[in-house]
């Protein structure tokens, strides 16, 4: 499997980095360092122990802290602003677009937070208000509220002279939007007809109804989904009455991306995507002491149903090697479901509509291959031990387990969504759980009925 090229660049840089940290030459770190944007230098970063961070740190360019501060998780930013100035830390921010400066503005200290505010404008005060009074997770907490528009009465001619007449043009501008006299949106005036269109048409002749803005409070998951059915690069907000807020642009919807693909990976081990991969060691395990302990209490549990067959395994000690097997298929199975299950709710895939058919399918996919694989272990297990018993006892277990496996992984993720808990959290516990005690009951307890009784 080839690595990807992001990870092998930033594994270049970490080790370029290192060397020359090693080297003790600093003019040579500040330079690598300095070369480099605010996401890389960010990456880097969360890459080093707490000591060179904060060596690294102190060379980073002012001019770059901002976006730095932006790029790095919330507990290595906590860090760095402790180790900052309130000085460099006022200019770093100051240059920030409105909608970055949102994202860290309440990491900030108090008194830093005061300086800003009073360097800023009205406007900007007005339109950064508006945007964090938004949720940080939906169209409005994505959103840049600052926006070029134009009325649909002008000429192109005119929109022309009024581009060239701004100090500067937002990042990412491939748009103006289209919007009446008082604010509602309209409609979009793309950057290439504007430059190959002929000067004296009318706004409203070019003007795009095609795509359709994007509510305040659409969640972040949702825009990203928007963004990718239509190409987007760039897209208006608007509230509820059609006002143009501000818009978003295909940065923020790759950060989002990328947040959620963590999310969901660590969120899966009881970690924290905003955790630091350096943080004190007694830090790190006492956060990890909640997950642990609900996986004990489930592992007891299974235990526990475990040890009300022990004169069953006392007698048949076949069972204690071949009862991982039958747990361990029924795991995998509802692993399968509970990961397609979980990523198509993130996607907007599964809904109440086609939980039903998702079910079916994933039982009958569930009962295929419990009948595939019974007659695979059975075998093995009758060559094993050459009891035909023992053989039919662990075939007709993996065939329950992996359709209670491929049942479990289909309802969890829609129960524990209904008592608002996050399914990529809580799901591979209670899976294992489930999958866990089923198979003891169907392999341990047909055992007891099936070869003992008789």
């Amino acid at each position: 499997m080839r690595e990807p090229q992001h990870e092998k660049k930033t594994a270049r840089q970490l080790d370029r980095l290192s060397e020359a940290l090693d080297s003790g030459v600093q003019s040579q770190v500040k330079q690598l360092i300095n070369s480099l944007n605010g996401a890389e230098i960010g990456d880097l970063l969360e890459s080093l122990p707490q000591a060179k961070r904060q060596v690294v740190w102190e060379l980073v360019d002012t001019d770059l802290d901002g976006e730095v501060l932006v790029e790095v998780n919330d507990e290595v930013r906590a860090g760095l602003i402790r180790d900052s100035s309130a000085n460099d830390l006022v200019q770093a921010v100051g240059e920030l677009d409105i909608d970055d400066l949102a994202d860290i503005f309440n990491d900030l200290p108090d008194d830093v937070i005061t300086e800003v505010l009073h360097a800023m404008d009205r406007q900007d005060r007005e339109r950064l208000a508006q945007v964090m009074s938004y949720p940080e997770d939906s169209a409005g907490g994505l959103m840049n509220p600052d926006v070029i528009t134009v009325r649909p009465d002008v000429s192109l001619d005119v929109v022309l002279r009024y581009l060239r007449l701004r100090a500067d043009l937002p990042k990412v501008f491939d748009q103006l939007f289209v919007v009446n006299r008082a604010g509602q949106y309209l409609g979009q005036l793309k950057l290439a007809d504007v430059l190959t269109s002929d000067p004296g048409s009318q706004v409203s002749e070019l003007i795009d109804t095609s795509t359709q803005a994007i509510p305040v409070s659409m969640p972040d998951h949702q825009v990203a989904i928007e963004f990718e059915h239509h190409d987007l690069i760039s897209a208006p907000v608007i509230d509820q009455d059609g006002f143009l807020l501000g818009r978003i642009t295909i940065d923020d919807v790759v950060d989002v991306i990328r947040e959620d693909s963590d999310h969901m990976v660590l969120t899966a081990a009881g970690l924290d995507e905003e955790d630091d991969m350096f943080a004190p060691i007694v830090q790190s395990a006492r956060r990890r002491w909640v997950w642990l302990g609900v996986n004990l209490i489930t592992a007891l549990l299974a235990a526990a149903v475990l040890y009300t067959f022990e004169p069953t395994l006392d007698q048949l000690v076949e069972l204690a090697v071949l009862f991982p097997v039958v747990m361990s298929m029924g795991g995998i199975a509802g692993t399968q479901t509970l990961t397609l299950v979980i990523r198509g709710m993130a996607t907007g895939q599964v809904n109440p509509h086609n939980s039903r058919d998702i079910l079916r399918r994933e039982l009958a996919v569930g009962i295929l291959n419990g009948l595939v694989f019974s007659v695979i272990v059975a075998a093995i297990a009758f060559l094993w031990y050459g009891n035909p018993g023992l053989g039919l006892v662990m075939g007709i277990a993996i065939i329950v387990n992996l359709v209670a496996g491929a049942l479990a992984g289909a309802l969890i993720p829609v129960i524990l969504k209904r008592l608002s808990i996050d399914p990529a959290l809580a799901g591979g516990v209670v899976l294992t759980t489930v999958t866990d005690v089923i198979g003891i009951l169907a392999f341990v307890g047909l055992a007891s009925y099936l070869l003992l009784a008789s």
